[in-house]
C-alpha cells in the first residue's frame, strides 16, 4: 500500500501509477487539511469545479474525493460529514460509490459524526428552492467536484467524503460561515487515518460485508 514511491509534481499531479489510493481535493486548503493525517497516500489538488482533474493518476487503488459540502437535509449539520454511498451527476446518472459503510465506521471509530447517503454535484452553489427539490429526489449534500472525479474514474473504485460547512438554517453567505469552515477544515483533518485504513481493506477485498 505504500505510495512513497509515486512522486508529485508543483501542481499536484501524480506523476507515476500508485498501488494505494489517490486522495482528491478542490482547494489547497482542503488538500493542507486532509494531508494532515495522512501518511502514505498522495493528494491531488484538482481545483474548483474539479477543473484539474486531468492531473490525476490513470492507475491507482481508488479515487477519493475530499473537502467541505453543502447539506441539502436538516439531518446534517455543519461539521457532520457524509460518506457518499453513490455519487450523482447533473444528468442524474449515479455512480455507487465502494465499501461506503466500511469507510463511515473508520471514521466514526476516530469520534467523527459521520452519516451515509447520496450525495449530488452542481456547477454551483444551491440554495433555496433547489436545495429543497434536491432534498426531495433524496440526495444528502451537494459539491462541485465529485461527479468529475467519479467520471475520471472510470471503472477504479471512488469514494467521496464531505465535511458539512452550510445547510438548512445555516447560508453559506453569512458571517457564521467563517467559524463553521474553521471547525470543517479541523474535521477535515482527522479524516486521513481513516481514509488510509479503509484503504487497507478496500485492497484486501474484505469490503463485501459492509456495503449496501
Amino acid at each position: 500500500m505504500s505510495t512513497d514511491s509515486a512522486p508529485v509534481s508543483g501542481d499536484g499531479a501524480v506523476e507515476s501509477p500508485v498501488l494505494g489510493p489517490v486522495v482528491c481535493a478542490a482547494l489547497r486548503m482542503e488538500a493542507r487539511a486532509v494531508r494532515r493525517g495522512l501518511s502514505r497516500t498522495p493528494v491531488v489538488v484538482v481545483g474548483y469545479r474539479a477543473r484539474h482533474a486531468a492531473r490525476l493518476p490513470d492507475a491507482c487503488a481508488a479515487l477519493v474525493a475530499v473537502g467541505f459540502g453543502g447539506a441539502l437535509d436538516e439531518r446534517l449539520r455543519p461539521g457532520d460529514v457524509l460518506v457518499a454511498d453513490e455519487i450523482r451527476g447533473a444528468g442524474g446518472a449515479a455512480v455507487p460509490c465502494s465499501a461506503p459503510r466500511l469507510l463511515a465506521e473508520e471514521l466514526i471509530r476516530d469520534g467523527l459524526s459521520v452519516q451515509v447517503g447520496p450525495l449530488v454535484t452542481t456547477d454551483h452553489v444551491v440554495h433555496g428552492a433547489e436545495r429543497a427539490r434536491l432534498a426531495a429526489q433524496g440526495a444528502r449534500l451537494a459539491d462541485m467536484e465529485s461527479a468529475v472525479v467519479a467520471a475520471r474514474a472510470g471503472r477504479l473504485p471512488v469514494a467521496a467524503v464531505r465535511v458539512v460547512v452550510d445547510g438548512p438554517g445555516h447560508p453559506l453567505w453569512h458571517p457564521g460561515t467563517i467559524g463553521r469552515g474553521l471547525a470543517a477544515r479541523r474535521v477535515l483533518a482527522r479524516t486521513g487515518p481513516a481514509l488510509e485504513r479503509w484503504s487497507v481493506l478496500l485492497v484486501r477485498g474484505e469490503e463485501g460485508t459492509a456495503t449496501g
